[in-house]
């Protein structure tokens, strides 16, 4: 027990050194990628071509709204039949938004996507430049590191970057 101990703070001792001697950068890859030129351009086109079904499913949520309202409101004085009814449209219209909503978020989740993977290698390509430019040893994504100081923050170099 004491050998392990004695070997783990003589590892430590000899790891400090070249710790020490590390340079990190940081990067926000997210931000970066999503403040890139291509990404601007990317989202512009992304939403004209599902402006259409936005349009669909904020118009089946508005309708199932009013069918919500007009069976709270007119419910009490409506007969069983009506009720039912109209209970019945306005689940159906839920039904109807929620398969829109899902059937768009699956679309737009599947074309970022697409987007991601067709970005990632300028992205690894520029991250290679700063690891180059900067003498690196190591870059770390922003969301791994609890703190760091402004100046290891790399993510307004790499948007440059990756606008060029």
């Amino acid at each position: 027990m004491m050998k392990k101990l004695i070997l783990a703070v003589m590892a430590i001792v000899i790891a400090a050194p070249a710790l020490a001697d590390t340079n990190i950068g940081v990067v926000d890859l997210r931000r970066a990628l999503f403040s890139s030129d291509s990404a601007q351009v990317f989202s512009k086109k992304l939403q004209s071509e599902f402006s259409d079904d936005e349009a669909k499913v904020r118009d089946a949520q508005e309708e199932a709204r009013k069918l919500k309202e007009r069976l709270e409101k007119d419910g009490a004085m409506m007969n069983e039949t009506e009720r039912n009814e109209l209970g019945s449209k306005f689940k159906e219209k839920v039904q109807e938004f929620n398969y829109l909503k899902q059937r768009l978020d699956s679309s737009v989740n599947g074309r970022k996507q697409a987007f991601l993977e067709e970005a990632r290698p300028k992205v690894d390509e520029a991250v290679k430049a700063l690891l180059k430019e900067h003498d690196l040893d190591l870059v770390l994504p922003s969301e791994a590191v609890v703190y760091s100081k402004p100046d290891m923050d790399l993510t307004e170099e790499l948007i440059k970057k990756l606008n060029k």
